[in-house]
């Protein structure tokens, strides 16, 4: 059975989309990207704070979903200059200190409301 994971502390779904999807004990979470939960405004910070705001948004719908970091075994990155990859890597390695889900990071030619960054991840939480 289908579940959809929603939550308050990460920003709405803007568009027909869930902010996450829960089946037989997989969690499958939409691209998060740099929007304060809060007003629902874009961070027009460098690539080291919406990495930030990124991987915070994405702690909460994990939260919710009832998982960590440790359940994630996949990620897929977006940037949207693969100049940011050092930068970003800086700041998405301090989230997974020890045993990194697998992944793919890629550069885009455009991100929603042109963000620099934009991560999704599949997480196993039965």
């Amino acid at each position: 059975m289908k579940t959809v994971i929603a939550t308050d502390k990460a920003p709405k779904a803007i568009g027909p989309y869930s902010q996450a999807v829960k089946i037989n004990g997989v969690i499958y979470t939409s691209g998060q990207i740099p929007i304060n939960p809060v007003n629902g405004e874009v961070l027009n910070g460098d690539i080291y704070a919406q990495t930030k705001l990124v991987m915070e948004n994405l702690k909460f719908v994990l939260k919710e979903a009832g998982c960590t970091w440790q359940n994630v075994v996949k990620t897929t990155c977006f940037l949207d200059d693969m100049g940011n990859f050092t930068a970003f890597n800086e700041v998405y390695g301090s989230y997974f200190t020890s045993e990194p889900p697998a992944r793919s990071c890629v550069a885009v030619k455009t991100l929603p409301k042109n963000v620099l960054v934009e991560v999704e991840a599949i997480a196993i939480c039965e």
